[in-house]
């Protein structure tokens, strides 16, 4: 099977991607080993890729952070919280998250 070929097939789970959603993502080149490679995948394998989940977590616990001590900061130092704030600190994680992950499949879409 040629190169060209192989973009029409999901590299996970081998379903035909020609006229369906589908995300290319770049892996990157081992040192001396030449250019970095693509991969193809489908709707459901792209959501598991992951260094794209790796990534949106990293940007998800950062900015989440960041949030939630500028919302939350002075409440969780004086030790105030009450229930109607403990939803709002996951959520203020998983926000960033999300928007990462869409951000990352919206750039690879093809």
């Amino acid at each position: 099977m040629d190169s060209a070929a192989l973009l029409d097939y999901c590299q996970r789970c081998r379903k035909d991607v020609r006229n369906r959603l589908a995300f290319v993502f770049k892996a990157r080149a081992v040192a001396g080993q030449g250019t970095a490679t693509e991969t193809v995948k489908c709707f459901f394998c792209a959501l598991l890729h992951r260094p794209m989940l790796k990534r949106s977590a990293i940007a998800g616990l950062v900015v989440g952070t960041i949030l939630t001590l500028l919302n939350q900061g002075e409440r969780l130092l004086l030790g105030d919280l009450d229930d109607a704030h403990l939803y709002q600190i996951p959520l203020t994680y998983c926000v960033p998250f999300l928007v990462a992950t869409y951000g990352a499949l919206v750039n690879g879409r093809r």
